[in-house]
């Protein structure tokens, strides 16, 4: 369909070192301008190089390397030229709002360029998904049990939903496989055994409900947070036993205390 447009839209999107839109850098830029003289539609696409290492993580999700930018321009070199492109257009993306648009005012903040955003209309792809269909339990219960939550948020009444919706899931997910966001089929994900419904709703790869130590991709625990984010944690407090002190005198969940003391203990046993 035809945008109704008074100013021209530009939908971008930006591949990154890591998820820290202030330390992070762009590794890959795409954007479409659509205009509202019914041009049509112009596209830029470019690789970056950073100038910092790329986290595993994100390497494990966009699969740019190191070596793919060796050569490339970095974003101040290319800063003028999409300045140039966006022009005074409105932004849109998915997740826009809290990644792509932060973490490129701070890419022409670093170019000596000031990105107002002030006077531009954001349109973030993903809020209205999320405004459109919500993820509530009255909204799952009408989902998969054709039925209206009348007296939510009465504990009891939320807990004989959230077990109708379970069982409304089986119902409707057993045998059908996923493709997930890569393009991976994972066989029947969602099935009536306790074991196969834990797997497929946590990720193993946090070592604590708070989500402050995780493992990377070679199976180190690292930090998740703070002034040490995505280093190992051994590492971090053989070198400032200081901020492991911190932590266990902050209000950090007890569960995170325990790891972390037995982290202590084998960077003391030299593990």
């Amino acid at each position: 369909m035809k945008l109704n447009l008074t100013r021209d839209l530009v939908v971008l999107d930006v591949e990154a070192t890591g998820l820290n839109v202030i330390r992070d850098r762009i590794v890959q830029i795409a954007m479409i301008k659509v205009f509202k003289n019914e041009r049509d539609p112009v596209e830029f696409s470019a690789l970056v190089n950073p100038g910092i290492p790329i986290s595993a993580e994100a390497i494990a999700v966009h699969g740019i390397n190191p070596q793919d930018l060796a050569t490339k321009p970095t974003f101040t070199q290319l800063a003028q030229v999409i300045w140039d492109f966006i022009g005074d257009a409105d932004l849109a993306g998915y997740n826009s709002n809290r990644f792509d648009i932060p973490i490129l005012i701070e890419e022409f903040a670093r170019a000596g360029m000031d990105f107002d955003i002030s006077n531009r209309r954001l349109i973030d792809v993903q809020r209205i998904f999320y405004k459109m269909e919500p993820r509530t339990l009255k909204a799952a219960y009408r989902f998969y049990c054709g039925k209206e939550l009348t007296d939510a948020h009465d504990a009891l009444a939320d807990v004989r939903a959230t077990l109708e919706v379970l069982q409304g899931q089986i119902a409707r997910y057993e045998g059908q496989d996923l493709i997930d966001e890569d393009g991976n089929r994972i066989e029947a994900p969602v099935k009536n055994d306790i074991q196969a419904l834990h797997d497929f709703t946590n990720d193993g790869s946090y070592l604590d409900v708070t989500h402050r130590i995780r493992l990377n991709a070679e199976g180190t625990p690292v930090f998740n947070f703070g002034k040490y984010i995505g280093q190992p944690v051994k590492e971090v407090f053989a070198r400032d036993k200081n901020y492991y002190h911190w932590i266990l005198e902050k209000e950090f969940s007890s569960q995170l205390k325990q790891i972390v003391k037995q982290l202590m203990r084998e960077v003391e046993k030299g593990q």
